[in-house]
């Protein structure tokens, strides 16, 4: 059985930006998960989510001729993804705040969650879901742009300096949002994580 290389992404960009569509919808079924959970603990909504995915994925593909390669794909569509996101999270929050029923779906939809959590007894079961939401919920409290940072570092994983280049800033700065950003969690999840 032969095992296939996974074609690298510079060479899908420059298929995509020689009029290869399909070499750009490999580069959507590569980034689509990781970009959705991304947009997902940003903005708390699967809606929103799902259309700000399909606006992301169409700006790139618009944006891509002017890709230089000065970063990776992976950083540049993770930028845009980032930006669109905030930006629209700011201008939702000017219409209206979130209701805790989007919280509470969010945490009955999550797959992750819902995986990590059955088989518990019922007692153990209800103090996770409890915690899930007030986590949701902590998470909403925060500052767009410090929800951004514990999204990128504590759930998706990335280094200091990939986050620093996504959002046009220092190291530094991001290690201080992270820092501010995790302490005001604990305030907010004292209860739970005290002893």
């Amino acid at each position: 059985m032969e095992e296939t290389l996974e074609i690298p992404d510079t060479e899908l960009v420059a298929r995509t930006k020689a009029g290869d569509p399909e070499a750009f919808d490999e580069l959507v079924i590569r980034y689509r998960q990781r970009l959705y959970g991304l947009i997902y603990h940003m903005t708390s909504n699967h809606e929103d989510t799902n259309d700000l995915l399909q606006d992301v994925f169409a700006k790139a593909y618009r944006s891509i001729k002017g890709f230089q390669g000065k970063s990776t794909f992976h950083t540049w569509i993770h930028a845009i993804a980032v930006n669109m996101t905030l930006n629209f999270v700011k201008k939702r929050n000017r219409r209206y705040t979130m209701s805790l029923d989007d919280v509470d779906s969010g945490v009955l939809n999550d797959e992750d969650f819902l995986d990590a959590t059955s088989g518990r007894d019922p007692h153990e079961e209800a103090n996770l879901t409890e915690l899930q939401q007030r986590l949701n919920e902590a998470m909403q409290k925060l500052s767009h742009h410090h929800r951004a940072v514990v999204t990128m570092f504590d759930i998706q994983g990335m280094p200091h300096a990939e986050i620093a280049k996504i959002l046009h800033t220092s190291e530094g700065t991001v290690r201080s949002r992270l820092f501010y950003a995790h302490r005001q969690l604990q305030n907010y999840l004292g209860e739970f994580i005290s002893p």
